[in-house]
């Protein structure tokens, strides 16, 4: 059974363009071909056809999906590295120490992982005390540190923390993203502007960044139903190909 990756799940929940043509039977068919006459039958209509369109899976996450049922036959996981996801690794404890230096926290890193019927997932920091998770972000450099929190929104991140939160529901009741700005290792910058990327003297303040969410139980109910879909349609991926090479 396909298990989403918590760090994937925003690949899953994008919006579809339209619905699934499987869908559309009976009733919801003859809706669907309807035109409606103002504003407040379209609204009607869209309302009746929203677990239609919660259902379909978009384009995006249909390959997703393709890519991990192909990925499972033939007993393989692809290796990505480049510069911005080594340093990552990299200076992922010295962007924790900015952020307890920074907020007098004693956060340490999080190694449990934990997996539900739909999701899988170990987020950066657990804090029991706050009810909160935690999840930090290494900048590459200046050039891509978001200063303000609306350059950080991101919704791939959004939904990668919700799964955090419907993972640890009985502990958490919001989650938090911190960009992290600490200086990139020599090595990683290349012919890049050292001033992009040694910050020790800027002031420590300035060098992070962060969003909070609220657990929202109507978009875990969102997370379910788009992970039954890609579920279903990873087992139909699997038989496509087993069918399709004997």
């Amino acid at each position: 059974m396909l298990k989403i990756r918590a760090s994937a799940l925003g690949a899953v929940m994008s919006e579809p363009k339209s619905i699934d043509p499987a869908l559309l039977v009976g009733e919801y068919k003859k809706l669907h071909a309807s035109r409606p006459k103002d504003d407040e039958a379209k609204a009607a209509k869209e309302a009746a056809l929203r677990p239609l369109i919660d259902r379909t899976l978009s384009a995006g996450a249909k390959t997703f999906v393709e890519n991990e049922a192909k990925q499972f036959v033939y007993g393989y996981r692809p290796h990505f590295s480049s510069r911005e996801t080594d340093k990552g690794t990299i200076v992922e404890g010295q962007s924790i120490e900015l952020y307890n230096s920074v907020f007098f926290t004693d956060h340490k890193k999080n190694t449990e992982r934990r997996t539900n019927e739909w999701i899988t997932g170990e987020p950066d920091i657990v804090c029991l005390r706050s009810r909160k998770i935690k999840d930090i972000k290494s900048p590459w450099s200046l050039a891509t540190f978001p200063a303000i929190r609306s350059q950080g929104e991101s919704s791939l991140y959004e939904w990668q923390l919700r799964a955090y939160m419907m993972l640890w529901p009985d502990e958490v009741d919001s989650a938090e993203l911190a960009y992290c700005m600490v200086s990139t290792p020599e090595e990683l910058i290349g012919y890049e502007p050292e001033s992009l990327h040694l910050v020790e003297e800027i002031d420590p303040m300035l060098r992070i960044t962060r969003l909070s969410f609220v657990r929202d139980l109507e978009k875990e109910e969102l997370i379910k139903t788009k992970c039954k879909a890609a579920q279903a349609y990873y087992e139909l991926v699997i038989e496509q190909i087993t069918q399709e090479h004997a």
